[in-house]
């Protein structure tokens, strides 16, 4: 059954996770003008707070370096967060292409993509994704994909993903466990329902593997699926 955010015992566990996080952070997590003023101007731009976390960032940039990434591929900019961590990771000559949907997101992201200096290392797609990615085309595969957009797209989304990601690449697919929902067959939300169908794509799709790693910290309970394209 799905965790209830609403009792004193999740809400004291809650605490504690974002207690330890914050340690670890403060201490493995160089401080970072570009990042913090991303964060910052995106709060006061009325922006969701829904980006990854700082060592979610930490955890994609690493990533990203350990696979020698040079192209990177993003769903959902929101205000440039992760972008600038994925920016952060790929060389001098590398690039980060993001698609967001709503204009008033973009703007904010290019401001922090310009505060940051990454400016010239991402392009920025505006629209849906669903509509944009299947007529996107790319001459260079792409290295390693992100995806932290609307869950009822994601058989979608991936399908095309892997049509642009090499063989050997990455894609992370991000909130993937949603406090529980999503193992619980009788939450018909459609997030749930959109993570539960491209959780049953990739099972049949023997050109990949997977797995799922749980999450806790200052975003709550939750995970991010992991795909390696053979």
């Amino acid at each position: 059954m799905p965790l209830d955010t609403t009792t004193p015992e999740y809400i004291a566990i809650q605490k504690e996770w974002t207690r330890v996080e914050d340690f670890n952070n403060g201490l493995l997590i160089p401080n970072d003008s570009g990042l913090d003023t991303a964060r910052k101007t995106s709060e006061e731009a009325g922006l969701p707070d829904i980006a990854v976390s700082p060592n979610e960032g930490r955890f994609l940039y690493l990533l990203a370096k350990s696979i020698g990434a040079r192209r990177c591929i993003e769903l959902g900019t929101l205000g440039g967060y992760s972008t600038i961590w994925l920016a952060r990771a790929v060389p001098l000559d590398g690039h980060v292409v993001t698609f967001e949907l709503h204009e008033h997101h973009a703007k904010v992201a290019q401001k922090n993509f310009h505060s940051a200096g990454v400016s010239e290392k991402i392009s920025l797609i505006l629209g849906s994704a669903r509509e944009t990615l299947p007529k996107y085309e790319s001459k260079e595969k792409f290295d390693l994909a992100f995806v932290d957009a609307d869950k009822e797209s994601s058989s979608l989304y991936f399908k095309e993903l892997k049509r642009l990601v090499r063989k050997g690449g990455v894609i992370i697919v991000d909130n993937v466990v949603r406090r529980g929902k999503v193992a619980d067959g009788t939450q018909l939300d459609s997030s749930s329902s959109g993570v539960r169908d491209i959780m049953h794509v990739i099972r049949d799709d023997h050109d990949v593997e997977a797995t799922v790693i749980n999450t806790v910290g200052s975003k709550g309970y939750d995970g991010f699926m992991m795909v390696y394209v053979k």
